[in-house]
């Protein structure tokens, strides 16, 4: 049987037209300009609009990665489903997309693994193609984390910014795909990054909505040493197991969720600042979505070829962490039409 790997053949991204500004957010809470992109390197966030849902944001981007694969709905043989902020508890969001999707009887399941869940989606999807038992498998990252923020917590409500980014992977004869993963958790740091209620430990309550509970906590300074000692590691440990050296890697595309981490990432494996892709000034921390939706823009700025060697990294709530070097095979399709997002965000707006 011939050798089977599994190439990224589509990519596509939806990003709420709603921008918040820090000038915006001075006026709400006791913060500047100066302070958030001196501490984060955030300029902007987009943020959904009311009615807007995971699971519609999440279809957007997904038809526009599989337009650019050249793919109809029923030639999916999977959908899986990177997120924390789905539409609800139960049913899974995942099963809500593959219907809104037209995916009739496709498999679909929804992974939680924090902000790192779009690359654990990505090397959980590589798995079931090299294994034989899929050809063809969508990988969703989406996140609405604006709906549980608290909007007068300064430690929190500049950070974050909504979003969903969607790749194809599917089956091929060509060396390319996941060269390697790491996947890593520490959930002694769970209560770092957190929120209190609404699950089994703490139900619903009167109680619980009155203490404002179920938005979103964070340790931030716990949360920073977390990372910055998690990421350069595990990103060094993919590009070594994967056979190659930082000059391999065209480049480095990590979540973005504070410049200051991503800086001392890139500089722990000796990265220059010109293969690294960061847009979090525009986006803010975009959870799960983060890593496709600069994916996406790194493709649209002309910096992403047929060919070239990707590395992920990635943290998140759990506390969890990721890393991937990704190659990409050398026969790209063309990307879609200009008018296609203008389409798709017409075709989300009347829901």
């Amino acid at each position: 049987m011939a050798q089977r790997y599994a190439d990224i053949t589509g990519w596509g991204k939806y990003v709420p037209e709603r921008v918040i500004t820090n000038a915006d957010l001075e006026k709400l809470i006791d913060t500047s300009d100066e302070w958030i992109i001196q501490r984060t390197g955030i300029r902007e966030r987009h943020i959904v609009s009311e009615g807007q849902t995971t699971s519609q944001i999440s279809v957007a981007a997904a038809r526009e990665a599989m337009e650019m694969a050249g793919l109809r709905p029923r030639d999916l043989d999977l959908i899986i489903v990177a997120t924390s902020s789905p539409d609800y508890l139960t049913p899974p969001v995942s099963a809500q997309i593959q219907d809104m999707l037209g995916a009739k009887d496709v498999g679909a399941f929804t992974l939680v693994a924090g902000c790192a869940g779009f690359v654990y989606g990505l090397v959980t999807a590589q798995q079931f193609i090299l294994s034989g038992a899929y050809d063809t498998i969508l990988v969703i990252g989406a996140e609405i984390i604006s709906r549980f923020v608290d909007w007068t917590d300064r430690n929190t409500c500049v950070l974050f910014g909504d979003g969903a980014g969607a790749v194809i992977m599917q089956a091929s004869d060509e060396p390319c795909g996941v060269l390697s993963f790491v996947l890593g958790a520490d959930g002694s740091g769970a209560q770092h990054l957190i929120m209190p209620a609404g699950g089994t430990v703490m139900p619903t309550s009167q109680e619980t909505l009155d203490r404002n509970l179920h938005t979103l906590r964070m340790n931030g300074r716990e949360v920073f040493k977390f990372a910055t000692r998690k990421l350069g590691k595990a990103l060094e440990q993919a590009i070594r197991q994967a056979g190659l050296t930082t000059e391999d890697i065209d480049l480095f595309i990590p979540h973005q969720a504070n410049a200051r981490i991503i800086e001392s990432a890139a500089r722990h494996v000796g990265l220059p600042s010109e293969r690294i892709f960061v847009n979090i000034d525009r986006y803010g921390n975009t959870s799960a979505a983060s890593i496709p939706i600069a994916l996406c823009e790194a493709a649209e700025a002309g910096r992403v070829h047929p060919g070239d060697t990707l590395a992920f990294v990635a943290f998140g709530a759990g506390l969890t962490w990721a890393a991937a070097v990704v190659k990409l095979g050398k026969h790209r399709k063309p990307h879609p039409k200009p008018g296609w997002r203008a389409r798709l965000a017409s075709w989300l707006r009347r829901g």
